[in-house]
C-alpha cells in the first residue's frame, strides 16, 4: 500500500550535512518543500511564482533509487505505474528512473467526431522535468523503452 507523504515527514532537525549525505533525507526534503510551496490549496497552483518555485525544485533535485525505492511498486505487467508519494500537484512530472513520453493532445471538438489531433510529443529522461495543466490540453504518459521500468514523481 502507498504510503502518503504525511507519513515521511522530515527529522525535526534536518542539518544541511544529513541532506548531502542522504539520499532519504533530499528525497524528504524534496516532498516536504512542495508541501511547504502547495501550502492548504489542495495542490492548485494558482501563482505563477509559486508554479515556478515547484518547477525549480524538481530541477535540483538529483534522482538517487535508495530514496525512493520504497514508493515505487512495479507492476510486471505494465511499463509504467503510478504510485502515490503525496496527493502532490499534479502537474509537474519529475522522471526518476528511465524515459517516459508525453504526449499532447488538444481538448476535442464536440461538435466534430474524429480521432484526437496530437499537438505535441516530446521524450524526457532521467531528472527532466515536465509540466502539464487542463489548459494547455490532455495528454498521456508512456514509457518508449519496452525493457527499462520508468518512474516518476507526479
Amino acid at each position: 500500500m502507498p504510503l502518503a507523504v504525511n507519513d515521511l515527514s522530515p527529522p525535526a532537525a534536518v542539518t544541511l550535512k544529513s541532506v548531502v549525505q542522504s539520499p532519504q533525507a533530499r528525497f524528504q526534503r524534496l516532498i516536504h518543500d512542495i508541501q511547504a510551496k502547495l501550502g492548504s490549496n489542495d495542490g492548485i497552483v494558482s501563482s505563477n511564482a509559486v508554479r515556478l518555485k515547484l518547477e525549480s525544485l524538481l530541477q535540483d533535485y538529483r534522482s538517487d533509487e535508495e530514496a525512493w525505492q520504497g514508493f515505487a511498486f512495479r507492476d510486471p505487467s505494465q511499463a509504467f505505474t503510478r504510485n502515490l508519494v503525496d496527493k502532490g500537484n499534479g502537474n509537474y512530472n519529475l522522471i526518476l528512473k528511465g524515459t517516459l513520453t508525453e504526449t499532447r493532445y488538444a481538448w476535442p471538438d464536440t461538435t466534430k467526431p474524429g480521432p484526437m489531433q496530437v499537438t505535441q510529443s516530446i521524450t524526457f529522461n532521467r531528472d527532466q522535468v515536465t509540466y502539464m495543466a487542463d489548459t494547455l490540453g490532455l495528454h498521456k504518459i508512456s514509457n518508449p523503452d519496452p525493457k527499462e521500468y520508468a518512474v516518476s514523481l507526479h
